[in-house]
């Protein structure tokens, strides 16, 4: 019995692993920023490696999990229950430290830790902190720190796969996996695959016949030029940038106070895409539009486009106390969205995985704490302050130059414990280029120009990714947001490198970059199975079809606008906020608003601490940290919503009224209806089906006494729901 036991030991500490190192989304960020820090500083002085207390070592999850005498240090989900939170607070012996309690937000930041599943990073092992930083020649040899490399397209031996470059790349790969691609698509299929990827609504019959009907080697690229130069274009694309800038209406502090004026930074970025503003500069006028030169006339502009950094989250009831966390956030968005890189892992100590010392992160904190950020409000102090004018004399909510200086470093991220001062520069293991010493300013301008130089390797790299992850569901790099040790490494390197190299000899142009994947094979292959492929590389990795893929929340939103005719395409300005004179918002009665629109989804008014009903259902981007990646869930409340919701009836009745006005009998009504929805007509079975389905509706209403007039309208509505409810309205082959 006791050989039975041990031997099942490592097997229940294995499965207890694994349950708590698959947390909540977000978990190993939280572990790195606070609870890494205090396990090292407080903890592993007594429970390290070498003779621990208690025989307990907390340097490993195993070692937490598996416990010393008195059992398992942590019960994943249960604080309660965890050795570690009874004797951090003091309640039960032993209490720990022995040194004294700690404080009750580190107390707060162990019991949360417990809460969440006990996240720990899978590799991270603790030590105490060592002598000093010093990038390793392994870590400088990393794939994404290399310079960006001109790779000629490899030769393949299926002669019908060597047209363009891409396809070269994707099927050399093929080839040395033993896979062969699926073929290509269906003409219908494509361009509702197209239509929905460039601009986030459904093509409609009339754009579908049309490209049916055009049998030239240049219909698609017809179509494709069509749809970049769509309005529509910049909404869909610039929802994307929004996603990593992590965009918001509200502040985001305790009362969550409105930002009547965040919405021109909103659309800054849609009119960026349309224009197809070279990326570099896109880049450029986000860190420091408001200190670069260039035409008077779009001064105004380039202040707007500050609002990437200004829209940095706010924190507690006075954000001013708190704004070390603000400027945290500032570099934890800036690194993810343009560097990919978990730069703000650097503020409590050295990042554990990349070549990013604390004094890294303290030499931009520097940079943005010489930056004056305007104060949005708060439940302290109520009134607006700090906002720059744009040459119109209107406030907007931008950026202005404070007073230039360094810091010191905070000790475990603590700005009341200051170490060494941190010069201000970039990132070492990028250059670590200092200030010029005659710089006068806050050092953004020069930030901008090292973080959009063409010398800098992760840019361009991080931005084709994120134009291919769109286009094919996975980016290149899987994790678009960490190009480090801990993400994943690119499936096709030298593509990778040969598109980057192509976006910054093109200009930076990101609509050229699109152009350059739509019209390759790869992109036009169909979603079918091939179950030799499927065994050989069931992720999909090698691209030898296309993944199947459901709506994100804005295109499913936008769809059922669309088909209902209830669509306003116009763009959107300010939200309706009560006037600011008005705001008493506190913590315990924060600001909350749904505002109702015909608007795409873009313009909707995002809130940072209550999520939109709709965008939180189908999975919208956080907006308190930078989105790389959403999640798809499927719960049963999303089809609840397509039977229930009051927006699906309003938009069924619409498109009801549409269709009966549309045609005078129900076998073209029930055609059209999937023409307009699904982008193709009905099978004979559906027209009888549907048929079927609306007598009997009809026959139902009557015998519940409901008024003749308003049998048919019903019945359609009901049939309309059907319809949207159904998974080939949002997914995408």
């Amino acid at each position: 019995m006791m050989r039975h036991a041990v031997l099942t030991l490592p097997l229940l500490l294995a499965a207890a692993v694994a349950s708590a190192a698959d947390p909540a989304p977000g978990g190993d960020d939280f572990f790195e920023k606070e609870v890494r820090p205090l396990l090292v500083e407080r903890c592993l002085k007594c429970h390290g490696e070498t003779k621990p207390k208690g025989d307990l070592r907390l340097t490993s999850l195993a070692h937490v999990l598996e416990g010393g005498v008195r059992g398992p240090a942590v019960a994943p989900g249960k604080p309660d229950d965890s050795l570690i939170v009874q004797a951090v607070r003091f309640k039960d012996a032993p209490k720990m430290p022995p040194t004294g309690k700690l404080d009750d937000r580190e107390i707060q930041v162990f019991t949360h830790w417990v809460e969440l599943g006990a996240p720990w990073p899978k590799t991270a092992v603790l030590a105490p902190v060592g002598p000093g930083f010093q990038i390793t020649e392994e870590q400088r040899r990393f794939w994404s720190f290399q310079p960006v490399k001109a790779t000629e397209p490899p030769a393949v031996k299926d002669a019908a796969w060597n047209g363009s470059p891409i396809d070269r790349f994707l099927q050399a790969k093929r080839e040395a996996l033993g896979l062969t691609p699926v073929g290509p698509v269906d003409k219908r299929v494509l361009i509702r695959r197209v239509t929905f990827d460039l601009t986030g609504l459904p093509p409609t019959p009339e754009e579908i016949d049309a490209f049916l009907a055009d049998a030239s080697p240049t219909a698609f690229e017809k179509v494709v030029d069509r749809l970049l130069a769509s309005p529509a274009y910049g909404e869909r694309w610039g929802r994307f940038w929004l996603d990593v800038a992590h965009y918001a209406d509200t502040a985001g502090e305790t009362a969550d106070f409105p930002v009547p004026q965040a919405y021109r930074y909103r659309n800054y970025v849609i009119d960026s895409f349309n224009a197809d503003k070279p990326y570099d500069q896109f880049v450029r006028e986000q860190i420091a539009g408001d200190l670069l030169p260039g035409p008077p006339d779009k001064a105004g502009e380039r202040l707007i486009a500050t609002g990437f950094i200004a829209g940095a989250r706010r924190f507690g009831f006075d954000p001013q106390n708190y704004h070390h966390l603000t400027i945290e956030d500032t570099i934890d968005t800036t690194g993810k969205a343009i560097l990919g890189l978990t730069v703000a892992c650097g503020r409590c100590h050295d990042h554990k995985f990349d070549p990013i010392a604390q004094a890294d992160y303290y030499a931009l904190y520097g940079i943005f704490d010489s930056t004056k950020y305007p104060f949005p409000g708060s439940e302290e102090r109520k009134a607006p302050a700090d906002f720059p004018k744009l040459p119109t004399g209107e406030p907007v909510y931008a950026l202005g130059e404070g007073t230039p200086h360094n810091v010191h470093i905070h000790k475990r991220g603590d700005p009341t414990n200051l170490g060494p001062e941190a010069p201000r520069r970039f990132l070492q293991i990028l250059g670590g280029q200092p200030l010029p010493a005659d710089c006068k300013g806050s050092g953004r301008l020069q930030l901008a120009e090292w973080l959009s130089s063409p010398k800098n390797p992760l840019t361009a790299r991080v931005m084709v990714n994120r134009i291919w992850q769109h286009h094919f569901g996975e980016g290149l790099v899987r994790t678009p947001n960490n190009f480090g040790k801990q993400g994943r490494p690119p499936t096709h390197p030298e593509l990778l490198d040969y598109l980057a190299d192509r976006f910054v000899a093109g200009g930076w142009s990101v609509k050229a970059m699109h152009k350059m994947i739509l019209l390759s094979r790869g992109y036009q292959l169909s979603s079918a199975d091939d179950e030799h492929d499927r065994a050989l590389d069931p992720n999909d990795e090698a691209l030898w079809r296309f993944d199947r893929r459901r709506l994100d929340a804005e295109a499913i939103r936008d769809s059922l606008l669309a088909v209902s005719g209830a669509l306003d395409r116009t763009t959107a300005g300010p939200h309706p906020f009560p006037p600011a004179n008005t705001w008493n918002f506190t913590q315990h009665s924060p600001f909350q608003a749904v505002y109702e629109t015909n608007h795409r989804s873009v313009y909707l008014m995002t809130q940072r601490t209550r999520r939109h009903p709709f965008l939180g259902l189908f999975d919208g981007a956080d907006p308190n940290a930078s989105t790389g990646q959403r999640s798809t869930t499927t719960v049963p409340t999303q089809a609840l919503f397509f039977l229930n919701d009051p927006f699906v009836h309003e938009q069924a009745d619409r498109f009801a009224a549409r269709l009966l006005q549309a045609a005078p009998e129900d076998g073209p009504r029930i055609d059209l209806a999937h023409r307009i929805v699904y982008g193709r007509p009905a099978t004979l079975e559906e027209t009888r089906a549907g048929e079927e389905y609306l007598r009997k509706y009809v026959q139902g209403l009557k015998d519940a006494g409901v008024p003749p007039e308003k049998q048919v309208a019903a019945a359609w509505a009901s049939y309309a729901r059907v319809l949207f409810a159904a998974n080939e309205f949002i997914y995408l082959d």
